[in-house]
């Protein structure tokens, strides 16, 4: 094998180990937190097990654990009762950005795994 083929092939492999480390970020403590608040909410099956792991894992692949948890974050305070307060968690545009992208992600998830 060439050294150029070598190089390529090493740079193939090394991209889908870099993406499949980004999609495994999320601490497990996250991942079993998603997984339990999904399932109260799709019934505590089998199913909704499959389903719900397979929606994090789908998102873990396209927003990055500190990006989901800084939008995860918002959308908690934004849903209390801050009044006035919660424009902290609402207005800023990283913090727009962030939930906007949670929500296509999430949107995505959905479609992969519960259709």
């Amino acid at each position: 094998m060439t050294s150029g083929r070598a190089a390529a092939l090493a740079a193939l492999l090394l991209g889908g180990a870099l993406r499949g480390a980004a999609a495994n970020d999320f601490p497990t403590a996250a991942r079993a937190d998603y997984v339990l608040g999904c399932m109260a909410a799709n019934g505590n099956s089998r199913l909704a097990l499959e389903r719900c792991s397979c929606s994090l894992d789908a998102i873990a692949e396209q927003v990055p654990y500190a990006k989901y948890e800084a939008a995860d974050t918002a959308l908690r305070m934004q849903a209390g009762n801050l009044g006035e307060r919660s424009a902290m968690f609402r207005d800023p545009p990283g913090v727009r950005a962030a939930v906007e992208d949670l929500r296509r992600a999430q949107a995505e998830a959905t479609l992969r795994c519960f259709q």
